[in-house]
């Protein structure tokens, strides 16, 4: 295996196929990486940065190109794209917002079990949190997060 690069950059197009859309990661690409087959990456996107994960789908080795990047970005299938990826160092934050992180901070219990939830899941909840479109319901999401920490469940 080569020595471990801590970036690569490469050209390719952008893969779409139905509603997934996303970028074919070569091998040697991986192999120059040098941090396994599914590292844990920071993408640069013609310019565009976010953090995301190799993923192996039917053998080739892929980075999803989310929506939420696509409309910022204005990139769809089949548009060439200039990718540097860069081995993300260590672990992936979420941000909570201030009204969750307060209502955490009030219940030991509850934050404690939020602490230990996977990535995912923290953003699975911070994204319900922040998906509310008026103060009633953004309280309410916290308020049943927070009861379902308590209770030990993770959803």
């Amino acid at each position: 295996m080569a020595s471990a690069q801590q970036s690569v950059t490469f050209e390719t197009t952008v893969t779409a196929n139905g509603n997934n859309t996303g970028i074919v990661v070569p091998v040697e690409v991986i192999d120059q990486l040098g941090a396994g087959s599914r590292p844990g990456v920071l993408v640069d996107l013609n310019g565009y940065q976010y953090r995301n994960t190799v993923g192996v789908m039917g053998g080739k080795h892929m980075l999803s190109v989310s929506s939420a990047v696509r409309k910022t970005t204005g990139l769809k299938g089949g548009d060439p794209v200039k990718v540097t990826l860069t081995l993300a160092s260590g672990p992936r934050e979420v941000n909570i917002p201030p009204d969750f992180a307060a209502a955490l901070a009030a219940d030991p219990k509850a934050e404690a079990f939020f602490g230990q939830l996977s990535n995912s899941l923290q953003r699975y909840h911070v994204d319900n949190v922040n998906a509310a479109k008026g103060e009633e319901t953004r309280q309410r999401r916290i308020d049943k997060a927070i009861s379902l920490f308590q209770q030990g469940k993770q959803r």
